[in-house]
């Protein structure tokens, strides 16, 4: 099976929202809810979905490896039996755009082999044979600033220019992209907020998101219940909801065409009512 869908944001006047779905025992937030014992947790994973779709998510994102700061690395046949059936289920049970969220080749060829709709690299295809697959699939890409893996990105990251120096390297993946035949209309962008930053770098980057935007690229934007929120608020993951809302708004007015959430009726009904207000701008 292939996806018979090209997904990119839709051209609405909101700014798409993408649940997240973590089929891991180890994510930061959510680890163990949706997977456990070795296998999906089936039950919950479709009060989940069911419950993202009557709040009107428009893609979902499908991951396999934790990536939070000092998270360990999985295998590839750990991945694949932890992501594949999951896609391949979504794409039987739900009319959804599936993103998978995996920088391993193999994940890639096997989901889109499965209907997924885009692929999302906080790796940016840098793996060795990624960019291969990914353009071998046809599907879209999203490809994240990431300084180094997991478990070792939030040792001390010093930037000169953090904005110039995250933009330079998105600059030069996208290059590679089109170099491996994936078209510009393909290519999404993800600064990658708390991946190798502090809070100061965070706070630059998302102040400077309009000039991400204006490059011409979709831009996607995924800062739910993270560690940026929980230093400005607070609170740990389970009480950064609005935190998590109020950036996902900032972020939209700042051009962000994707906002990747785990709280999706709130963050769709917050959006709603950013459009009503400024009205339906593509």
């Amino acid at each position: 099976m292939t996806s018979t869908t090209t997904w990119l944001p839709p051209s609405s006047g909101r700014a798409a929202v993408m649940g997240i779905l973590n089929i891991t025992p180890d994510s930061f937030s959510d680890g163990g809810q949706l997977y456990a014992d070795g296998a999906p947790r089936w039950h919950g994973l479709y009060q989940r979905v069911a419950a993202m779709v009557e709040a009107g998510v428009d893609i979902l994102d499908v991951g396999g490896e934790s990536t939070r700061p000092g998270a360990a690395a999985v295998t590839t046949g750990e991945e694949l039996s932890r992501v594949v059936p999951v896609v391949a289920w979504l794409k039987r049970e739900f009319a959804l755009p599936v993103s998978v969220d995996t920088s391993n080749p193999e994940v890639i060829a096997a989901a889109s082999g499965e209907g997924a709709d885009l692929i999302n690299d906080v790796r940016a295809l840098t793996r060795p044979g990624a960019l291969a697959a990914a353009a071998a699939s046809g599907l879209p890409v999203c490809l994240m600033h990431m300084p180094a893996e997991p478990d070792l990105m939030q040792n001390n990251p010093v930037y000169a220019d953090v904005v110039a120096e995250v933009w330079d390297y998105l600059r030069q993946r996208v290059a590679a992209c089109r170099d491996a035949g994936i078209d510009k209309g393909r290519i999404i962008l993800d600064p990658g907020f708390g991946f190798g930053k502090t809070l100061d770098h965070n706070l630059a980057l998302f102040r400077a998101l309009p000039r991400l935007a204006a490059e011409g690229y979709p831009v996607l934007v995924g800062v739910s219940r993270k560690r940026m929120v929980g230093a400005i608020v607070g609170r740990d993951p389970g009480g950064r909801l609005v935190g998590s809302v109020a950036l996902a708004l900032l972020a939209a007015q700042r051009g962000a065409a994707i906002i990747r959430v785990h709280d999706v009726a709130e963050t769709v009904d917050a959006l709603k009512i950013l459009t009503a207000v400024e009205g339906n701008q593509p």
